[in-house]
């Protein structure tokens, strides 16, 4: 029986030499596997109270999508900065050389509202820690972090941690 690190495809020297990047659309293409993931990461938070599922640009859109289906949940995207029309609030985070921005629509949740944010991979963190200082900026209570894939040896999921979020995970893989 296969499992979630199954169907993902490891391509060496993607996007830089040195590399090894994890690939889940190998993952997403497969009906079983994409439904495995998809349970497997809503799962410890079935019968939470959550309000809205929120998918971090962009593979954690295709996941967080499915999940606020399952949950019956509305959906919110965080994105790249200038993706969003509207009124967005921003959060800037680091990345390996420079800076990016991360933007989400200013009346997209409600204060109080308990969140659930969902990715695709957990690296260095910045993403999802942009994402979280967006929620909170709202108001926002989030409840629970999920991704396919964690690089534990980048150290996102103890920086999240250490922000008090719950963190869940399907797999890692070793290497950067």
């Amino acid at each position: 029986m296969k499992n979630v690190q199954d169907y993902i495809r490891t391509i060496p020297d993607f996007p830089h030499e040195g590399i090894l990047f994890r690939d889940v659309t190998t993952l997403f293409s497969d009906p079983r596997g994409f439904r495995m993931a998809v349970d497997q990461m809503l799962h410890p938070y079935a019968g939470a109270d959550i309000d809205v599922i929120v998918g971090l640009e962009a593979r954690g859109f295709i996941l967080g999508g499915a999940i606020a289906h399952q949950l019956g949940k509305g959906f919110v995207p965080i994105r790249k900065k200038g993706k969003l029309p509207g009124k967005t609030i921003e959060q800037a985070y680091q990345l390996e050389y420079g800076e990016a921005v991360m933007e989400m629509h200013d009346d997209a949740i409600e204060a109080g509202a308990k969140v659930l944010v969902i990715d695709d991979l957990l690296a260095t963190g910045g993403t999802a820690e942009a994402g979280i200082k967006l929620l909170e900026k709202l108001g926002g209570v989030v409840v629970g972090c999920s991704f396919i894939i964690d690089l534990p040896e980048l150290g996102g999921r103890k920086k999240l941690e250490a922000l008090g979020m719950d963190v869940h995970v399907l797999c890692e893989f070793e290497g950067a």
